[in-house]
């Protein structure tokens, strides 16, 4: 959950168990990194959920920030499981680097945490607003779902992140399958519209002419040629799988 419409969207959707505490943020931040003009402020809420009053709090900063002053901050002890989405777009391919559902379940595994990305596919023109016209059950049930094992099996060594994606006309007999993550980007970075630097101007994105030629076993295929669920294991690890003596010898 990043913010108050998502949280209020999830109990709409049946969801009731937030273990008494809501992480949010009160603007939309794309990204992995923590950026330094972030203020931190945690503002203190309260909502009914199921007839019953719970105390949340709207976190000032990033969705990695909003983990890590969660568990630095709020929480008494760290939780068992941080859930980072639903997010209204996909995160597959190559794009994953600048997600921020991503990013916030994978500060979540850097301290310790089990941790689930969940991202449903939308319309470009839902990414950075809520829409009813976007349907969640299916994402709703695949997350509870994972979210479930998550909290009753213990993951393989290296398996840090579960990216989950749900294509956007999912239902609930939907099939899901294991993928990796496809060197395909999805997005392409469109230049700011602006006449002057001194202005503000934020980096857009379209959708790139090869996000269908994506190689089978992959996000990206699974999500445009499949239509099916795709699971994509993410470890903290990024070193390359390369040989590293051979590659010594190529820089020396």
């Amino acid at each position: 959950i990043e913010t108050h419409e998502d949280f209020e969207f999830a109990k709409e959707l049946g969801f009731y168990y937030f273990q008494g505490y809501f992480l949010c943020k009160p603007n939309i931040v794309s990204g992995r990194s923590l950026p330094s003009n972030s203020d931190g402020i945690i503002e203190t809420l309260q909502v009914k959920v199921n007839g019953r009053e719970w105390i949340v709090y709207a976190i000032g900063g990033s969705p990695a920030q909003t983990v890590l002053h969660g568990t630095l901050e709020i929480l008494p002890q760290p939780p068992d499981l941080v859930v980072s989405g639903i997010n209204f777009g996909e995160n597959i391919g190559t794009g994953i680097t600048v997600s921020g559902t991503v990013g916030a379940a994978l500060e979540a595994a850097g301290i310790g945490i089990p941790a689930l990305a969940v991202s449903i596919e939308t319309a470009l023109e839902h990414h950075y607003h809520m829409s009813d016209a976007v349907e969640f059950t299916a994402a709703a049930y695949f997350t509870q779902y994972f979210a479930k094992i998550l909290l009753e099996k213990k993951m393989p060594f290296d398996v840090d992140v579960l990216n989950v994606n749900i294509p956007e006309d999912a239902t609930l007999e939907t099939p899901w399958e294991m993928t990796k993550i496809s060197r395909v980007r999805l997005f392409e970075a469109v230049v700011p519209q602006r006449k002057s630097w001194d202005e503000t101007g934020r980096i857009g994105y379209c959708y790139s002419p090869n996000r269908d030629q994506a190689e089978p076993g992959t996000d990206v295929y699974a999500i445009r040629s499949k239509k099916v669920v795709s699971v994509t294991p993410l470890s903290l690890d990024i070193t390359s799988r390369v040989d590293l003596e051979e590659l010594k010898k190529l820089l020396e």
